[in-house]
């Protein structure tokens, strides 16, 4: 088997469960937002935000801090559940999905404000609930922005890095995703592992990018 794919397969693997976890909570939360008092929403903004501007060593402390072995959480979760995130590929998970949040939750709140309140107030003027109002109003027509914040979370999961490392660790075969093998493979003076784990790399934000592009585009239109 070829040395890159056991980190390919992983990094998929992260970013797909961290794209998940990371689009369920951001469109919950935009929707949220979009619904609660503006001061609050302000500042539970500007908190979830916070990981697009931080340093990933400063997310990763932050994670190590909260969910470590003897974290806030994670002291609590190894006591009681006998469940530790460190230096496993669900820690790669978590620390992915913190750094995914941001996007997916920028680009829904500005597609949920983009919709007509006007579709939404005369839905609730014929009696139907919120929930029948989100599912089928809202999301329809904020699906393709949606869309777009989920297309840009799942890159920027795979290409998480710093703070994966802090979390996970580097482990061959448990928690080394590409950016970590891209690391390793520098240091190790390995130039042509290091290049063919670049192109790939680059190769699936690129598309992934495009996509995006095309999508967007699409909705402008």
């Amino acid at each position: 088997m070829p040395p890159f794919v056991t980190p390919l397969m992983l990094t998929l693997k992260v970013a797909f469960c961290a794209t998940l976890v990371s689009s369920a909570l951001g469109i919950v939360i935009a929707r949220w937002m979009q619904c609660g008092q503006r001061w609050s929403s302000d500042w539970i903004d500007a908190l979830l935000t916070l990981p697009m501007v931080l340093p990933p060593t400063v997310l990763g402390y932050y994670l190590i801090v909260i969910m470590g072995r003897r974290g806030v959480l994670g002291a609590w979760m190894q006591n009681h559940l006998g469940i530790s995130l460190m230096f496993t590929w669900q820690g790669a998970v978590l620390a992915a999905t913190v750094a995914a949040l941001p996007l997916v939750l920028k680009s829904a709140r500005a597609a949920f404000e983009s919709v007509d309140e006007q579709f939404e107030q005369a839905a609730r003027t014929l009696g139907a609930s919120e929930w029948s109002i989100f599912l089928r109003i809202s999301l329809p027509l904020a699906w393709r922005g949606i869309l777009a914040g989920v297309m840009l979370a799942f890159a920027r999961a795979m290409g998480e890095f710093g703070a994966t490392l802090m979390v996970a660790g580097n482990l061959p075969g448990r928690t080394q995703t590409l950016s970590t093998a891209i690391y390793s493979a520098v240091q190790a003076g390995q130039d042509q592992q290091a290049n063919l784990l670049v192109g790939i790399a680059s190769a699936v934000c690129f598309l992934i990018l495009f996509g995006t592009g095309r999508l967007l585009r699409t909705q402008h239109h």
